[in-house]
């Protein structure tokens, strides 16, 4: 993914949060340890290569929510020559983004209400939004990307916790695959304060190397660390599967 690098140092603060998200069954790691893939997005030329690899991950929007790469199809055809192709979505939250509120994601989960409620069904829409551009996909994992180029509330970060929220609750929803969170501990801690998403997400994304140094081990979303991305080749981003 192109994008800043952030900071990667962060205090183990913990949000509250306004929704416990729809309870859904645990999905396992569709990535075989030790493998190498790649991720193309909108940057990249429509036939951008994913060289040699054993999964690609092709984003949908073009950076923003609510956006579309308009070089999915394309791109989601290369990545389906590798071993697995997976998705990335964008993520954020503005109050503007309620008038993109989809008819599925009217009604947020019971105890969510006014603006907690707003943020859910925005989430919510995001990911409605994408699984529509994602055209004819089906990608084994999706993931969220949460970093601080797109809009989030810089006041109250549990209207940015239940964004996020309802977006992987739509995706768990309607994919039954794994959703997962991409990001930086810097980028979690100042959108989120370190929320625990470990049940409401599966697996956990971190854009930079040396992630995972061993199976098992837990990110700063307090999910199991899956994939980190380790640099660049051949003009796209390369991954490391834990």
């Amino acid at each position: 993914m192109k994008r800043a690098k952030f900071a990667f140092a962060f205090g183990l603060v913990l949000a509250a949060v306004g929704s416990a998200g729809i309870a859904v069954s645990a999905q396992s790691d569709p990535y075989a340890s030790g493998t190498a893939g790649y991720d193309v997005s909108y940057p990249n030329a429509c036939g951008a290569s994913i060289p040699g690899s054993a999964f690609g991950i092709v984003g949908v929007n073009a950076r923003r929510p609510l956006t579309a790469n308009g070089c999915i199809s394309q791109q989601n055809a290369n990545a389906a020559t590798t071993g697995s192709a997976s998705a990335y979505i964008n993520t954020a939250y503005s109050g503007a983004y309620r008038k993109s509120i989809t008819a599925a994601c009217s009604s947020a989960p019971a105890g969510l209400t006014g603006s907690y409620a707003q943020a859910w069904e925005i989430g919510c829409s995001e990911a409605d939004t994408s699984l529509k551009d994602a055209g004819s996909a089906s990608p084994v994992a999706w993931w969220l990307d949460v970093e601080t180029a797109n809009s989030w509330s810089s006041s109250n970060f549990t209207l940015n916790d239940d964004a996020i929220r309802g977006a992987a609750d739509r995706l768990h929803a309607v994919t039954a695959k794994s959703v997962g969170i991409y990001s930086t501990a810097g980028a979690w801690s100042t959108i989120t304060r370190g929320a625990n998403f470990s049940t409401i997400v599966d697996g956990e994304w971190d854009a930079g190397a040396s992630a995972c140094p061993s199976s098992g081990t837990k990110g700063f979303t307090g999910a199991t660390i899956w994939l980190e991305q380790t640099g660049t080749s051949g003009g796209v981003d390369a991954d490391s599967a834990c």
